[in-house]
């Protein structure tokens, strides 16, 4: 890679940025991240940076508020320090759940952060499943979305998943599970679920056949746990036999490790967009790393080379 390319890290996720580096034989670029007194925090670049192709690796994952405000302040510090282009690579973007009106007076805060992004000064965006591919239109600024299919499919296949259903956790997650069912040559089921608050689901029957197999579930965020141990416990009712879980972002908020573990889920895979506690690898979660597909991502967004070319036939 030239020396044009510059890459940082937020707090957020240090050890993510420094694979992304370590694929692209690059070094981290350098900085100082303080914080005073009073819990603001300041950002001194000290690579020079005038003219180069910079990107900030920053997931704006809990605690979200310290985490976005760190993203906007090191976008500025970027564009104050005289740089040709600055990309906010985002690879867990929080408040993408909240990203319509479902009912009277609340906010679409989706749209609140995209605004804040492309005011801050970002150029683009670079970012990982974001809950729904139309936030991409949310950005007054070119959005490269990448899927977390991609690392997911890939561990799954090596796993030689015989006699396999691919189940979607529910009805919205369809479209992602038929194309799991393609890539394993696995059948396809689905759970009707309702939700009866943003905190509780009740999942209430499924469709398809699942007695007797080994059932996959992919999803592209866990958060409170409750809709796939919900569909676990129905599938393992169901008769499965063993039962895997993937996600690409691990938020695990609460007590979603202890619901995972009730509902007796044989393996649970997430990505590492999320920088994961002890607690969560002491459950024995395993975490696969996207720093191959970010760090192919950005070499490409560099060169002005085709980003989408990574989910061809053999992205």
């Amino acid at each position: 890679m030239d020396n044009t390319l510059k890459i940082f890290s937020g707090t957020s996720n240090p050890a993510l940025a420094q694979k992304v580096c370590d694929y692209l034989g690059i070094k981290l670029g350098k900085c100082n991240i303080e914080v005073f007194p009073d819990g603001e925090k300041v950002i001194k670049l000290e690579d020079d940076v005038r003219g180069r192709d910079c990107f900030i690796i920053q997931s704006t994952c809990m605690p979200q508020e310290i985490n976005l405000v760190e993203l906007l302040i090191f976008i500025d510090c970027l564009k104050r320090a005289s740089v040709s282009r600055v990309t906010a690579v985002v690879p867990y973007y929080g408040y993408a759940r909240q990203d319509r009106k479902d009912e009277g007076r609340v906010p679409i805060t989706a749209k609140l952060v995209a605004n804040l992004i492309t005011t801050a000064g970002a150029d683009r965006v670079l970012a990982i499943d974001l809950h729904a591919p139309q936030l991409q239109g949310f950005f007054d600024i070119p959005v490269d979305h990448l899927a977390g299919e991609l690392v997911l499919k890939r561990y799954f296949k090596q796993q030689n998943l015989e006699n396999l259903t691919v189940v979607a956790p529910d009805v919205g997650s369809m479209k992602n599970a038929a194309k799991y069912a393609t890539h394993l040559g696995g059948d396809l089921a689905t759970v009707h679920k309702r939700r009866i608050s943003g905190k509780e689901v009740k999942a209430m029957e499924i469709i398809g056949t699942v007695e007797g197999r080994n059932v996959l579930m992919c999803d592209d965020i866990i958060a409170t746990g409750d809709t796939v141990s919900r569909a676990a416990e129905l599938v393992r009712q169901r008769g499965a036999k063993k039962i895997f879980v993937g996600a690409t972002h691990g938020v695990f908020s609460g007590d979603s490790i202890e619901k995972l573990k009730k509902a007796q889920v044989d393996e649970i895979v997430v990505t590492d967009t999320i920088m994961q506690s002890e607690k969560v690898l002491a459950a024995g979660i395993k975490v696969l790393s996207v720093s191959e597909m970010l760090g192919e991502a950005i070499m490409r967004i560099h060169k002005n080379q085709s980003v989408s070319s990574l989910f061809g036939k053999n992205g």
